[in-house]
């Protein structure tokens, strides 16, 4: 009883409604968005009650006077104004929740006041677990979403800082939240790719969908003044937003990609910032979790923001190739988002072409031992990376490159030797290995020749000797030599397995003859061949 007597008494209007300071009005639809009532999304806004966006453009086109008040509103606007809950933080379960007057139904004058109160309105956030509870509440709020994108997407005149403080504040009420997670604490498969498991996806996406929605048509308005909108789109809300980016839904990274895209474009002061958070973020990826949702969303960012990096690079960009960007080739998960890593890592290396030899490196020092699939994908983009590089940088890591390469010419794998082998089909990169016969011929001769005699797969050989024909017809002298030298080897190492084995046998008739007396004797062999060798010659004097 007594709440419905407090009900019925009108509350006394928020003090943001009375600052109606240069309001907003008019269409202006040629908006720069990837995206249209919703950015790759299988479930596209639908507008109902906004669809004719031309009933507004009447009424809208005027700017809104100053020193409207809440007096002047209409009756019903006052009565909605009345049931508004207008939190601190979001709210649950409101007790009274009543749809406001559409735009089209004020006059201009009182647009700016309705804004405000729509966006206080829409702070309130409902519990979707209970897919029964407040529909009728849930779908005025999403109407009246859908109402704000349409607004903000018509105005032609700069938003204020009343209006801007209440976006945000509105923005960050329905985003900033603890993410649904299935298992994000589940273990990686050997390969890099995630357990199979079904993606929970929060159940208030019909709502956060509209509000990402109009945080990016926010963003992206050419009525958005970058130097007072960023007193409200400041660090610490940027700082949220990427925590979002950890999201296990698609769509919802989607929207965050192109918002924060667009943050970093409009913001200039907020650039070291953004790049800095996201080199925390890959570090704590990286040396300690091993686990997070949008590593391939962030990389593609960066590799918007890195083709723009000015030249010669400072300092500060090639600290974060060397130490954000090289150690994501760390990670089991590398699968997941290596194709974005590795279009940045060329883009480093196409800006500076001296930074080919850090790459090539870096490369080698995470190279996988037992992991083949990522094996193959290293040397896919170690080809990438090749194609850009130069002679003089490909002289400096030409020894250990090449020692890696052999190793890979002899995988039992044939996808990582058969990938190996294409790098002598790309045109630069065989100039490149030409110009160096000298080095690198002695180098892969012996895996060449040992693929030949023996790898199991026929293609893998075939492609050997292909390879084999570049040197011989390049250089017939040095191959010649090369060949030479392989066959001595071949003699010496053929020696000294017999000598070994000779060693061998006389150890175990020593320990034959020594059987009868039940005389313990210690034969181990992880002992050196020299000790071994050693070991007998003695036991044999002492025999005699």
């Amino acid at each position: 009883m007594i709440k419905q007597i407090f009900g019925k008494i009108p509350r006394k209007p928020s003090k943001s409604s009375h600052n109606d300071s240069n309001g907003d009005g008019g269409f202006n639809d040629n908006l720069p968005l990837n995206s249209s009532y919703g950015l790759n999304s299988s479930t596209p806004l639908k507008p109902n009650s906004v669809s004719s966006k031309s009933s507004n453009s009447g009424s809208g086109g005027s700017r809104f006077g100053n020193g409207t008040s809440a007096q002047n509103s209409t009756n019903q606007a006052k009565k909605s104004a009345s049931t508004i809950v207008t939190p601190v933080g979001p709210v649950m379960a409101p007790v009274v929740y009543e749809a406001l007057p559409s735009f089209r139904d004020v006059p201009s004058s009182e647009k700016q006041n309705l804004f405000i109160r729509k966006l206080n309105m829409c702070c309130v956030v409902f519990d979707f677990n209970d897919p029964v509870k407040h529909l009728k509440e849930k779908d005025i709020k999403r109407q009246t979403l859908l109402e704000l994108v349409d607004y903000v997407s018509s105005v032609n005149s700069k938003f204020n800082e009343v209006a801007m403080q209440e976006m945000t504040k509105m923005v960050a009420a329905n985003l900033f939240r603890a993410l649904p997670s299935s298992n994000h604490d589940g273990k990686f498969a050997e390969i890099g790719e995630p357990e199979e498991e079904e993606t929970v996806l929060d159940p208030a996406w019909p709502h956060l969908q509209i509000v990402y929605e109009f945080l990016l048509r926010f963003v992206a308005s050419q009525e958005t003044d970058a130097k007072l909108a960023k007193r409200y789109i400041d660090h610490s809300f940027v700082l949220r937003l990427l925590d979002l980016f950890d999201s296990e839904d698609q769509r919802e990274r989607d929207y965050l990609k192109t918002i924060l895209h667009r943050i970093y474009g409009k913001f200039m002061v907020h650039r070291p910032f953004i790049r800095k958070a996201i080199n925390n973020i890959f570090y704590q990826f990286i040396f300690e979790t091993e686990k997070h949702s949008g590593i391939a969303e962030l990389l593609e960012i960066l590799g918007s923001i890195i083709n723009g990096f000015a030249l010669p690079l400072k300092e500060e960009h090639k600290l974060f190739l060397v130490r954000a960007l090289i150690p994501l080739h760390k990670p089991k998960c590398v699968s997941i988002y290596h194709q974005q890593l590795s279009y940045c890592i060329a883009l480093f290396v196409e800006k500076d072409v001296k930074l080919a030899d850090t790459v090539i490196r870096g490369l080698l020092k995470y190279w996988p031992i037992t992991n083949s699939a990522k094996e193959v994908m290293f040397l896919g983009e170690l080809e990438e990376v090749l194609e850009a590089t130069q002679a003089a940088e490909f002289q400096r890591c030409v020894i250990p490159l090449f020692r890696q390469i052999a190793r890979c010419l002899n995988s039992s794998h044939f996808q990582v030797a058969e990938r190996a082998l294409f790098l002598w089909n790309n045109d630069h990169i065989r100039n490149l290995i030409l110009q160096n016969c000298k080095v690198i011929l002695p180098i892969i001769f012996p895996a060449l020749e040992k693929n030949i005699r023996g790898h199991w797969n026929q293609a893998v050989q075939s492609l050997t000797l292909n390879v084999r024909k570049i040197f011989s017809d390049a250089d017939q002298a040095l191959f010649d030599e090369c060949l030479m030298r392989f066959q001595e080897d071949e003699i010496k190492q053929r020696e000294t397995q017999e000598k070994r084995e000779s060693i061998w046998k006389q150890l175990e008739d020593f320990a034959a003859s020594k059987a009868l007396s039940n005389e313990a004797v210690l034969v181990s062999r992880f002992v050196s061949s020299v000790t071994i060798a050693s070991s007998a010659n003695q036991l044999a004097t002492a025999g005699n």
